[in-house]
């Protein structure tokens, strides 16, 4: 109990080593098609929840793996604007992203100065 307070949840960091192996299996594009992902989905997603984080990659894992084994191309799987399709692929997992509380925050304040207008 003690030792994750200080180094984190272990099955969280023995999940995301999987992970990671699961993604040095893949071919070589597709390897670097998740690593690129991963890094955005690391700086953009669900920071706040070590837990969805960690199923979001797994997910994506599977995702790459499934398309390996189907021979679906890779741009059929992140379609024309990667940035898109990370965005959407992030929308399913709950958490705590900057990007999510920012966005929120800008729509409350839009919200409150509306209702303050009103008056």
């Amino acid at each position: 109990m003690w030792l994750e307070k200080i180094v984190g949840d272990l099955g969280d960091k023995k999940r995301y080593r999987e992970y990671r192996e699961r993604v040095r299996q893949l071919p070589e594009g597709y390897r670097e098609v998740a690593l690129a992902l991963e890094r955005y989905l690391l700086n953009l997603g669900p920071s706040g929840n070590g837990e969805s984080l960690i199923a979001m990659l797994t997910d994506l894992a599977d995702l790459l793996e499934q398309s390996v084994a189907a021979g679906t191309p890779i741009r059929d799987v992140v379609g024309a604007d990667p940035a898109e399709f990370a965005d959407s692929f992030m929308e399913n997992y709950d958490g705590g992203s900057w990007i999510r509380k920012e966005r929120n925050r800008l729509a409350r304040a839009i919200d409150e100065a509306e209702r303050g207008g009103a008056r």
